[in-house]
């Protein structure tokens, strides 16, 4: 019998808002108990319903930096006042536990750790096991509708958010999957396949 050596992935899965990213991994985590989240840093403080180590490690600026010049995130970004990043720790603690981490990230996030794997070796454990994922909608159209059926955001808001999404799109052939979502159960389908067939692949 064949024994398979256990490869733990990391998925990175980007979409524009609107897309329907959110569900489709909440949809993935909820069916696969070997998935979880990555859990990310940020430098602002918990809102009364977040937990420390569960929505957020929630740290001082000057401990967020301190980590970023010794090369601890394996991506940050800032937005606005905040820094916001996920540490390369904290993705190989859950494989250690020996589990498959899924990241929602912005098309910037996935490009610097899509750069990071390139970089490492052969047999580091992120480079093995990386996965991204890219989840569009139909067309602008059908996004624009989606935006403007939340009710949330002036007409102002959704104009910039179209305008990241247009942005966003032309980079989709970065991503080893793109995953149309034109019908959520459908998507869901295409992206459960995907992940089903990638446990498969021989890996170096």
């Amino acid at each position: 019998m064949i024994e398979r050596e256990h490869i733990p992935l990391l998925l990175v899965i980007s979409a524009p808002s609107g897309a329907g990213k959110t569900t489709l991994c909440h949809s993935l985590v909820g069916e696969f108990d070997e998935i979880i989240y990555s859990v990310s840093c940020t430098t602002r403080a918990p809102r009364p319903s977040e937990v420390d180590g569960k929505s957020y490690h929630f740290l001082g600026k000057e401990n967020f930096l301190m980590r970023v010049d010794r090369g601890e995130f394996i991506e940050f970004a800032q937005v606005y006042e905040h820094m916001y990043g996920t540490l390369r720790q904290t993705i190989l603690d859950g494989f250690a536990r020996g589990k498959h981490v899924l990241m929602d990230l912005d098309v910037q996030g996935a490009a610097q750790i899509r750069e990071k794997v390139r970089q490492a070796p052969a047999d580091d454990p992120l480079r093995r096991g990386y996965l991204d994922i890219f989840i569009v909608p139909p067309s602008m159209q059908v996004l624009e509708e989606r935006l403007r059926g939340r009710g949330q955001d002036a007409d102002d808001v959704i104009n910039l958010r179209l305008s990241r999404a247009q942005a966003e799109i032309s980079r989709w052939h970065e991503y080893q999957y793109c995953v149309v979502n034109d019908n959520l159960e459908r998507s869901y389908g295409a992206l459960r396949s995907i992940y089903i067939a990638e446990l498969q692949r021989v890996r170096p």
